[in-house]
Order: structure tokens, then C-alpha cells, then sequence
């Protein structure tokens, strides 16, 4: 169905695709995959309309086509999910799903609301939400706003997908409801192109791999025939040896303490204490409270009771200044949304939460911003050509380096990352765990939310379950099994 034949383009200064080949065939389920800066968003938006190649040609259905822009590549049944959400936030979810090609009636050709709002609840219906059409979709969660933008591309029909890293946000549940929705689509004669980075996703639904590396294809494998690490260093171009270094030194005095800590409905009577060099991990399902906790040690959602220590004294923490004067770092879960300033440079970003050390109460020294930030790039290798670059052109690894380098400048005591390796390549994955173990080895303390249980069994010291705003468990590392992690986040056991 898709044929892309030596595709390669250049950006100032770097090649980004070389003479690439790519193949997809209908009724199949093609994965895509590589560390950021392989290639693979590149390659996309050339077959999206989003950017223009250079050289090479494609073809659909055998015959060849020039995609000049989005709207061609929609004519041309291309439809494009891309890992950032692409959503009007304060329209409704109906709005949203048919923006752009609403269905008309009549001589003045008006729109038809009440067939729009039978078909908005139908795909709903179909991707599983749980949510009405009328909704406005800054009110809903990350989660909820991926299904709307699988909706949309649903609601585009056509008969090439392209799916980049679709599963980030969502629950086991959704993710079982997706890939149920991909299968049916792939039995209708639909050709999927799947991207992602994590493996199990990866092996769990799709027919074939391709592997990109440093903007070359090293290779198309059949998945269920070819092992994780075989993929995994097809994409690193060298195997790993320790994907998960976890800290083994000992562990300090207690750094952190929550005592019966609420913020109703979604954190209730939460109560545990960290030590320091600690990684404690907090699992869960979408939904269980983690990020609506981390937001109240935080000091950004108002908790309705309960007390918080820091080093043995209590800490009245109601903003995030007061938790950034406490000794807390806290990398949020929406990286695009609230952790990067999209439009200023990679050293801006770096030193935001540290500025008032650096110069008087009155003026900024720049020189002194300039080397917090260039140590900083040193410390944690970010890969960018220069400080002074735009942080959006980084790739979502080197983005989130930058984020911790943000809160390392103010010397934390405790660190609060919230989905730290979402959307980030293996390698790059690896690169962050290795930092967590390095400061922890320092003594800063850390809490790791993550949806990838085997993340948590293999970086952290101990591993406490939310279900339904509790805590329902607390598992030390020789405890920690992935099956029991899921059954008590799921309030089964």
C-alpha cells in the first residue's frame, strides 16, 4: 500500500534522513522504531505533508505522489497522530473530532449538528471513552484527550494510520481497547505504522519492525520472531548490559514525611516517609491518584488536610515556591504543557526555577546564567548545538534532561518525577536512570511515578501501590513482582 524509496532530507547542518527505504503493506501493523533523533518523526511528517523531502520518492498503491501538505496527505487516506496532542483546548469534544470537515446541509450548506453529535458519540463509543461529546477538552485528562485524537483520525477515515507513540497516557485497560481497535482496522485491509518506544507494545501488536538509526535503516525484523535485545541494540548499534542501574548504597535519615495527607476524591489518608539516596516508586492505574499527589507535595493542588516533614520539621508547603524553599524538584507528568517553555532558548529553560541566585533582587547575571548552564548541559550530556538554541528543536530525551538540570540547580532534597521516561527512546531511557542513580548515590532523595511497572522493579528501592487515592501496599525490591504490582493496582488483591 505505502513504498517510500530512498527518501532523504537535510536541515541546516545535519542529515536527518539518508536515503531511507520503507514499505507497508495493507492489513498489516508496521512498527517503527529507533532512539529520538533517528529519524523516525522525520520520516513521518515527510509521508504526513508536515515537511518536504529532499530527495527519493513514494508511492501509494504503486503510483507515485508529490504530498505538498496535511491536507493532501488526508486526500490521500494519510492519517497522522502525532506523540504531541494537537487539540483547540477550549472547544468541545465533538468540535474537536470534526474541525475542519464537518458534515454540511442544505443549499447555504450549514452545519449538521445533530448528525456531527451522533457520529462524535459513536467513535467515542468505538475508542472506549468514558466521557460525553459536549465536554470542553481542557478538562480532560491526558489520557482521555489521546483517545480524542484517535477519534479524530478515525473520524478522517482513509487507509494509512500513522500512530506516534499513542499508548504514553493511557491505562492497560485503554491500551487493550486501542490495540482491540487497531486489530479490527488491520482486518478491514488497513495498512498501521506504529511508533513507539516501548518494546512490550511494540511486540505485543505489531507484524514487522523496522529499526532507524542516526537517519539510516538498519533493518525490517518479524517481530514475534526476534528478540527485545536484538531490537534494542539493532537501535543503540551496541547491546546494553545494565538497561536499569539501580543504586545499591545505603540509604541516609528520613529526608521526607507525610502523615494522612488528602486532597479529596483523589488522595485519601496517604501517609509514608522517604530517606535520603531513597528511589521509592509509586504504581498505579490512570486514575489512582499519583500525579494529584506528587501535585500536593508539591504544593500546586491545595491538600485539604494532612502534615508534610521535611529533615524532621514540618513544612507548610501551599505553592510551589514554598516547596522549592523546602528542598523539592518536581518533573511533571506533561512535558510539553507544563515543563517546557516552548518558546525560549535550552539555557532559559535551565535556569528558570534558580534565577533568584543568580545576580541581586534586581538585576539578572546573565554570565553567571550562561555557566550554570553550560555545566549543567556538561554534567547531564544534552545534546544541543548551543545553549543559546530554541528547547523545541531538542529531541523529547534531551527536553527532559533539560527539565532535571531545571531543579538540580536548586541543590534538591527530594526529587518528585512524575512519568520521567514518557515518550523517550530506550537509550535515552537508560540515560535517566543513571542520573536518578548518581544523585541518589548523593544523597537526593527521588519519587518515581511511572506506568511501566518493570521501570520501578528495576530502578527503585521500594515500590508503593495507589488504588482508588490509597496507598494500598508498599513492596520492597525483592517483593516487588509485576504481577502482584498490577493485581493490587487494581484493587484484586
Amino acid at each position: 500500500m505505502l513504498r517510500m524509496v530512498k527518501i532523504t532530507k537535510d536541515f541546516p547542518g545535519v542529515r536527518a534522513l539518508d536515503e531511507v527505504d520503507f514499505d507497508v503493506r495493507a492489513g498489516e501493523i508496521h512498527g517503527l522504531v529507533g532512539e529520538n533523533g533517528a529519524g523516525k518523526s522525520t520520516l513521518m511528517k515527510i509521508l504526513s505533508g508536515a515537511c518536504r523531502k529532499n530527495a527519493g520518492e513514494i508511492f501509494i498503491d504503486d503510483g507515485p505522489v508529490e504530498i505538498h501538505d496535511p491536507a493532501h496527505a488526508i486526500c490521500l487516506g494519510i492519517n497522522a497522530i502525532y506523540q504531541e496532542l494537537n487539540l483547540v483546548r477550549p472547544m468541545t469534544v465533538m468540535e474537536n473530532l470534526f474541525l475542519g470537515h464537518e458534515p454540511l446541509f442544505g443549499r447555504d450548506q450549514l452545519v449538521d449538528f445533530r448528525t456531527m453529535k451522533q457520529e462524535a458519540q459513536s467513535i467515542l463509543e468505538e475508542v472506549g471513552a468514558d466521557f460525553p461529546d459536549d465536554v470542553v477538552v481542557k478538562g480532560l485528562s491526558v489520557a482521555q484527550q489521546q483517545l480524542v485524537e484517535i477519534g479524530k483520525a478515525i473520524s478522517l477515515g482513509g487507509k494509512i494510520l500513522i500512530l506516534d507513540e499513542p499508548c504514553a497516557a493511557l491505562s492497560r485497560l485503554e491500551v487493550s481497547r486501542l490495540f482491540d481497535l487497531l486489530r479490527q482496522m488491520k482486518s478491514q485491509g488497513k495498512a498501521i505504522i506504529f511508533i513507539s518506544h516501548r518494546m512490550d507494545e511494540i511486540k505485543e501488536i505489531c507484524d514487522v519492525a523496522t529499526v532507524l538509526r542516526d537517519g539510516q535503516n538498519v533493518g525490517t525484523v518479524q517481530v514475534r520472531e526476534t528478540p527485545v535485545a536484538t531490537i534494542i541494540e539493532m537501535m543503540v548499534g551496541k547491546a546494553i548490559e545494565e538497561y536499569f542501574p539501580r543504586s545499591d548504597s545505603p540509604l541516609g535519615e528520613e529526608v521526607l514525611r507525610v502523615e494522612s495527607l488528602c486532597h479529596e476524591p483523589s488522595v485519601r489518608d496517604v501517609s509514608f516517609s522517604l530517606r535520603r539516596g531513597e528511589v521509592l516508586g509509586l504504581a498505579g492505574l490512570v486514575g489512582a491518584g499519583r500525579t494529584e499527589l506528587a501535585r500536593c507535595l508539591f504544593g500546586v493542588a491545595e491538600k485539604d488536610s494532612g502534615r508534610v516533614f521535611v529533615n524532621g520539621e514540618e513544612a507548610e508547603i501551599s505553592t510551589a515556591q514554598d516547596a522549592i524553599a523546602a528542598g523539592m524538584g518536581l518533573v511533571t507528568e506533561d512535558r510539553k504543557e507544563e515543563g517546557l517553555l516552548s518558546n525560549m532558548t535550552v539555557d532559559n529553560n535551565i535556569t528558570i526555577a534558580n534565577l533568584f541566585r543568580m545576580g541581586s533582587r534586581l538585576l539578572l547575571n546573565r554570565r553567571q546564567e550562561k555557566e550554570a548552564s553550560r555545566q549543567s548541559v556538561k554534567t547531564l550530556d544534552i545534546r544541543t548545538p548551543d545553549i543559546s538554541h530554541p528547547i523545541a528543536s531538542l529531541s523529547g530525551g534531551n527536553q527532559q534532561k533539560v527539565i532535571l538540570a531545571r531543579w538540580l540547580l536548586t541543590t534538591p532534597k527530594v526529587m518528585i518525577l512524575d512519568e520521567p521516561t514518557r515518550g523517550i527512546d530506550v537509550g535515552a531511557k537508560t540515560e535517566v536512570y543513571k542520573i536518578i542513580k548518581r544523585l541518589a548515590q548523593k544523597g537526593v532523595a527521588f519519587i518515581v511515578i511511572s506506568s511501566e511497572f518493570p521501570e520501578l522493579v528495576g530502578i527503585c528501592h521500594r515500590i508503593m501501590v495507589m488504588s482508588k487515592g490509597r496507598i494500598v501496599a508498599t513492596l520492597g525490591r525483592d517483593r516487588a513482582d509485576l504481577r502482584k504490582i498490577l493485581a493490587l493496582a487494581m484493587g484484586q488483591a
